[in-house]
């Protein structure tokens, strides 16, 4: 990132020296005079918007990052405005070059988590009400609610409480195929993440994901850490929520156990996110989390990155990290699975950004996922994992997801995320359970807007107060202070009990 004189520092920042547009710092008005770039501002510029630092003809290239965000849809002046109006999508790539090589060394840290029977550590220590099907919903809730009201869990200070994890589907599916692949892989891998120290698995009876072959297929066996029971078979829903609240009895003791230890930071599992992004969050808080992410991978800790659209128009750049041709492929087969999903749904892959997103200053996808994938950082790219399969390897690994972030934390959670780092610009509300979210704003007028719900401003960086690589080495700070059971913004409000949303595929019949 680079400005060229003290006035432009607090005007536009030029984030490559082969961008033919900056960014606005602030609002600009019409006549503003931008000396270090040569050019007077032909119209309102707004915060995060980008303004043309050169005539770009019809069909040429819009460059930012270094990097093609699309073409220009009309000819664009210097000073100009440039946005959805003159702005058009483009499969235009440019090659990402060789990746450098990843010589961050970062002396091991640590943090107090729980550490599992099978090796995992685990930051928070939660027992689930887990449900197969829509159906058993409000009889998990309801054993979750009682459990609170009634006070059982004073007794066990260690627990950091019952989580009710529902859904809205689980049956009207077929009972084989991707859809159901899928959702019975979700629900497994959410049991299975660490931060739950037990579950209790609820199913109506009659419903697809049956009981019995989930069980089956996945090894589990009734025990002090996971029981089972139907409503039909208990006897309805009253004598359900006794059973529910009978069982919870006998396995809290088992979960008040866990002790925090000291842990090495190559035991975390982040899962990276960004939503309501903005023109700063592949400025600020994208680039900071991936100096983070840097940070931790060099320790041997692991980061997810996620939501395969809002990496279309970047993947070049993270086929240039990964560590085989074998990854690439995979990546490559999983871009391949989204253009032929969204075309025969008559939809495009620019299809994003969102209102909020335009309004916020981005474009086009392709500059949306530019600003997304900085969140990863440089490190190598050593996996490619379906939807909510089991992270088997260290370091940067890239799991395929919707770009809704609800459904994409989802599956990182069930692939084995112990913490979500969320980058957001225009405001996110979002908090998960089991995993702790902590929020970093891309600007400073959205952290001081939501006090309550943003953890870390990175705003900061775009007034040049402080660095991306001073950032980053705060939100890994940060993230080892959540880990160790210090609350995070989202948690502290109690988020966490709706936001658990399984990708639906297939026809609901």
């Amino acid at each position: 990132m680079t400005t060229d004189n003290k006035a432009d520092a607090i005007a536009v920042i030029r984030l490559n020296p082969h961008d033919n547009v900056v960014v606005a710092v602030v609002q600009l008005a019409a006549g503003t005079a931008l000396g270090g770039e040569g050019i007077t501002t032909k119209n309102v510029i707004p915060f995060g918007h980008k303004v043309a630092t050169q005539a770009i003809k019809k069909g040429e290239p819009v460059r930012k990052y270094g990097q093609v965000i699309g073409v220009a849809s009309e000819d664009i002046p210097p000073g100009a405005h440039v946005h959805v109006h003159n702005l058009a999508f483009s499969d235009l790539r440019e090659g990402a070059g060789a990746a450098p090589k990843f010589l961050r060394s970062e002396a091991m840290r640590s943090f107090m988590g729980y550490k599992r029977a099978d090796g995992r550590v685990a930051t928070r220590n939660y027992i689930a009400v887990l449900t197969s099907v829509n159906c058993s919903a409000s009889v998990a809730k309801y054993i979750a609610l009682e459990a609170e009201r009634s006070g059982l869990l004073d007794a066990y200070p260690n627990v950091d409480g019952i989580v009710p994890i529902v859904h809205s589907t689980g049956c009207g599916m077929p009972v084989k195929g991707e859809g159901f692949d899928l959702l019975s892989r979700t629900l497994w891998g959410t049991a299975a993440n660490p931060n739950f120290a037990a579950v209790l698995l609820v199913g109506l009876g009659c419903e697809v994901i049956q009981l019995a072959r989930f069980k089956q297929e996945y090894g589990l066996t009734e025990s002090e850490h996971f029981q089972s029971f139907t409503i039909q078979d208990t006897g309805g829903t009253k004598r359900a929520i006794a059973e529910g609240l009978d069982k919870l009895k006998t396995m809290l003791p088992v979960a008040n156990r866990a002790e925090r230890t000291e842990q090495p930071a190559s035991e975390l599992v982040i899962g990276l996110q960004c939503g309501g992004s903005d023109g700063w969050s592949g400025v600020t808080a994208n680039p900071a989390l991936g100096n983070a992410s840097d940070r931790l991978v060099s320790m041997g800790g692991t980061v997810i990155l996620s939501e395969t659209p809002e990496i279309y128009g970047a993947e070049h750049l993270l086929y240039a990290r990964a560590e085989n041709p074998e990854l690439v492929e995979k990546l490559r087969e999983r871009i391949k699975w989204w253009e032929n999903y969204t075309a025969i749904h008559n939809m495009e892959m620019n299809n994003n950004p969102s209102p909020g997103n335009k309004a916020g200053g981005l474009t086009t996808i392709l500059e949306k996922s530019l600003g997304a994938v900085a969140k990863a950082g440089t490190s190598p790219l050593v996996d490619v994992i379906e939807y909510a399969e089991p992270v088997k390897k260290h370091g940067l690994v890239f799991m395929d997801s919707p770009g809704f972030d609800p459904c994409s934390a989802t599956g990182q959670v069930a692939s084995g995320a112990t913490m979500i780092a969320f980058t957001t610009g225009r405001g996110s509300a979002y908090g998960c359970k089991p995993s702790p979210s902590i929020k970093l704003a891309t600007n400073s007028e959205v952290f001081k807007k939501m006090p309550d719900d943003m953890d870390i401003n990175c705003g900061t960086i775009a007034t040049g107060e402080a660095s991306v690589k001073e950032k980053g080495a705060e939100i890994l700070d940060y993230m080892l202070a959540v880990a160790s059971g210090k609350k995070s913004k989202s948690e502290e409000l109690g988020y966490g009990d709706m936001e658990f949303v399984p990708w639906h595929i297939g026809a609901v019949m």
